[in-house]
């Protein structure tokens, strides 16, 4: 395939293009205005010439350099499982298929789009859905602050905004961000993002809510996924994130909604959710730890024991040469943390990611899931493949 070519080049050839198309105009006029092949213009004629050609070059130079295909991409991800659980049913899942499609309307306005199909069949009775899970207009305000627009991804833990196979450990996404910060999680609003130049940055957006029931098992449940959304209630996020050491990754963010039922329920439920997480890199040795935690203020949710739910993981990861890293978690989680009963989840995952290229990723690990207090456990294994692009 030959190389693409770049928006500078493009714009070159383009105006040559146009250059040459001009001064073939010209020479036609130049003949027509002196009435034929071997006749010489006239002074006024040569005038009337020149200011043609004048006018088609400032046509041109004020002609865009880039085209449709020079400001807009491509982009996109999937993921095949394979889930081998002990004394339960193996499944084979293409867990996701998603294609990212973003424009440049000009160099300071973007539009960012994202659609997926999950488990590979969507419609009446099959286990698949086709979700929108982004598209907003991003504006830049200035070099250091950035507004968006539409549906976005909200700015909270680490997979929720980049989720791609090969950028992380684990043929599954942790339990932890599933459960309790419910990733992939997208809402409709608006946004301001800053940043400055000792590696401190800031989000908050102003957005659509969730709507939970106190008997819902899990803060998941409450998703509305933008799909004629309640809207009585929206929500609004901020987050604080620093980057200004060397292989350090710190963040913290907030999110308050005045009454996560939607005005279902007679009594307002009033939800925080608190978040934090450290990452430290140096070499090929990786350290995360996570935590988050929902305080939902309402009688109906304490009587549930899910007015509080709650959540940790801890990995660690090792590359032992740039294309093998291996892997070890544990996870905590309890969407019914304040009731009386023991109701936590605890996970132990320990596994092995290879890249044959830096955008493909195979995948194998073991996992061991003791459920609701160790009522109930889970052993088994899964295999996974993936790719971005």
């Amino acid at each position: 395939m030959e190389p693409s070519l770049s928006r500078t080049t493009y714009g070159v050839n383009y105006v040559k293009a146009r250059l040459l198309s001009a001064a073939a105009l010209v020479a036609a006029s130049t003949t027509a205005a002196a009435g034929g092949a071997g006749e010489a213009p006239t002074n006024a004629e040569l005038y009337e010439i020149i200011q043609a050609q004048q006018s088609q070059i400032e046509d041109l130079q004020g002609q865009p350099t880039g085209g449709f295909g020079n400001r807009t991409s491509i982009g996109g991800y999937g993921e095949l499982h394979y889930n081998n659980i002990k004394d339960g049913d193996d499944e084979i899942d293409f867990h996701r298929f998603v294609l990212f499609i973003n424009h440049e309307f000009n160099d300071r306005i973007r539009l960012f789009t994202e659609l997926e199909l999950e488990h590979a069949l969507a419609g009446d009775g099959a286990e698949g859905e086709v979700e929108l899970e982004q598209a907003y207009i991003e504006f830049d305000l200035n070099d250091k602050l950035q507004a968006k627009g539409g549906l976005f991804l909200v700015p909270v833990g680490i997979l929720n905004e980049t989720h791609e196979p090969p950028t992380f450990y684990g043929v599954e996404r942790n339990n932890v961000e599933s459960r309790i910060i419910p990733s992939t999680w997208w809402e409709a609003g608006a946004a301001l993002n800053g940043r400055n130049d000792d590696g401190l940055s800031w989000d908050v957006a102003l957005h659509s809510g969730l709507e939970l029931e106190a008997t819902d098992s899990s803060i998941r449940s409450g998703r509305q996924k933008v799909a004629e959304a309640i809207g009585n209630d929206p929500a609004v996020t901020g987050r604080l994130r620093y980057t200004g050491v060397a292989g350090l990754d710190l963040a913290a963010t907030v999110q308050y909604q005045s009454d996560i039922t939607q005005s279902r329920e007679t009594e307002e439920a009033s939800a925080t959710l608190l978040q934090a997480h450290a990452i430290y890199q140096t070499g090929g040795t990786k350290l995360t730890a996570f935590y988050a935690t929902w305080d939902i203020d309402n009688a109906a949710f304490e009587t549930e024991g899910s007015d509080e739910q709650t959540g940790y993981y801890l990995e660690a990861s090792q590359k032992v040469s740039e294309q093998v890293g291996v892997f070890v978690r544990h996870e905590n989680w309890d969407n019914r943390a304040g009731n009386a009963t023991d109701t936590e989840n605890d996970q132990q995952t320990l596994g092995v990611n290879y890249w044959p290229h830096e955008n493909v990723v195979i995948k194998a690990d073991i996992f061991n899931r003791e459920e609701t207090g160790g009522t109930t456990e889970t052993e088994g294994f899964n295999l996974g493949i993936g790719y971005q692009f």
